[in-house]
Parts: C-alpha cells; structure tokens; sequence
C-alpha cells in the first residue's frame, strides 16, 4: 500500500495509529523530511506551489506515537516529545548554540544557524542565514541564499492540512523584526525591510503603478511597512499594510545589488 494511502486512511480512523505498518509509514516520512527525500511543498515548473497535505497529516499523526523524554545537550536540559537534529557536520551545516532545529525538519549544505529555532516539517535550502532569534515555523519553505534577519518570525502551519505553508524563495531577504504567516509566499530576490508583516491577506501596493497584491510579494521587490486609510464608526484609522517602493535591480552580484537596492530606496534592514 502506498504510504499516501496509509497516511490518509489513519486520518480519518485514528485507530489505525496502533497498526505497526502505519508506525513505519509515518516514521519513514518524517525521516524523508529530515533527510530533504520529501517536502510538505514542492515547486512547479510554472513557479507556483503545491502543498502535499497528506505529507502534513504525517507530522500530525507523528506526534501521538511520541513520548515526553528528557534530553541534554551540554548544559541544557529539554523535555519534549520530539527528537533534535544530529550530524550537522556531516551536512555541512553551522550551528552557533543554543540554536535548535527539530528532526523531521532538513537543512541544506551551508546553512547557518545562529541561536534561533527551525521546526518540524520546515525545508531550509543551501546558503541560507537564520540570523539570531529567528524562529522557522513548521512546514515553511525557505529557499537558497536567503537571508532570515535578526528576530524574523516565519509562521509554522500543520491545521488545517490542506493549508499552504509560508515560502520564501530563493535570494529573498528578510529585515529585522518582519513577521511572515498564514501561508504568504514571498517571491525570489524580494527585499522586506525591518518591521513588515505580511500574512495571507495583508494587502500589498506597489506604490508606482497602484498594482495590489495580496499576501504575495513579487520576485524582486523592495518592501516597506504602510498604512492605508479607513473608516470606522468611531472614526478614521490607519490598517496596516505593504508597500512596494521599488525593484532590486538584476545583477551577477546580488550582494552589490541588494546593496543598491536599500539605500536607493532608503529601506532599514
């Protein structure tokens, strides 16, 4: 039987979850996640997304079959269900303490972690930075050479099931502070300068053609936080909003060109 077909038929009769051939389904894909063999999301070649929310239901499933177990790593002591991550040096990937990522979550050869947290589920492609405080939620999708600033927060997703993850593409940079749930999907070389939030239905302007998007920043944009007017009974207010004030121009070194592209447009990072 196909693991699919396993997953979806323990969803919806949970006594499956006693069976040892749904044990070994559930406990293989959360060991192909943790390898990178399989993704709660995967690109098309169009550049849209599909979720595999059978794959999510695995890493629900995943949690009842786990016991509370304390573990130590040094001086810290933890107790939880789930198990860390192991062998980062044969990944090829650094780890400054007291950063922590789950196991069932995959990083890519030449990620850095600095003390921040990557969860269960999560995709963190090669030459990522996951600056300090940084938190991965579960299932998000971050792609190569992606810059993850100081005290980002990337929202996690498991429930629904069929609820599509944060994915942030490759090059993005992501200033201090922003926040970046419920499923937004923030497009490659895209900058967002420090403090923005864009979630699945913030509203996203591009300030020189009046063009809006919603809880999608386009390849190449550069981002800052706005407020849009709006009237209330008790009066008018600002709500929060995006606003695109330029573009990161193309460039072999996107370094130089980000660079540019932030004090061209005066954007705080």
């Amino acid at each position: 039987m196909q693991q699919k077909t396993i997953i979806e038929s323990a969803w919806e009769d949970r006594s499956l979850l006693n069976s040892s051939e749904v044990k070994a389904a559930i406990e293989d894909i959360i060991e192909k996640l943790d390898s990178g063999d399989l993704r709660v999301a995967s690109p098309n070649e169009d550049g849209s997304w599909i979720t595999n929310d059978w794959v999510k239901k695995a890493i629900i499933l995943y949690f009842p079959l786990q016991q509370m177990s304390i573990q130590e790593v040094g001086i810290f002591e933890y107790h939880d269900k789930m198990k860390l991550k192991k062998g980062y040096d044969t990944m090829g990937v650094r780890v400054v303490p007291p950063a922590v990522a789950r196991y069932g979550s995959f990083l890519a050869k030449g990620v850095i972690m600095m003390p921040s947290y990557v969860n269960i589920g999560a995709y963190v492609d090669s030459g990522t930075m996951v600056d300090t405080w940084a938190t991965v939620g579960s299932c998000a999708q971050i792609g190569k050479d992606v810059h993850l600033s100081g005290g980002v927060g990337i929202g996690g997703v498991l429930e629904p099931a069929q609820a599509s993850p944060v994915i942030i593409e490759d090059g993005a940079f992501i200033g201090s502070r922003c926040i970046v749930v419920e499923g937004a999907r923030i497009g490659k070389r895209a900058v967002l300068g420090a403090g923005v939030t864009i979630t699945s239905s913030s509203k996203i302007i591009d300030v020189n053609t009046g063009q809006e998007y919603i809880g999608y920043v386009p390849d190449n944009s550069v981002v800052i936080p706005g407020m849009l007017p709006k009237k209330y009974p008790a009066g008018d207010y600002g709500v929060p909003c995006a606003l695109i004030i330029g573009q990161r121009k193309a460039s072999t070194d996107l370094k130089t060109s980000l660079n540019e592209a932030l004090r061209e447009n005066n954007v705080s990072v």
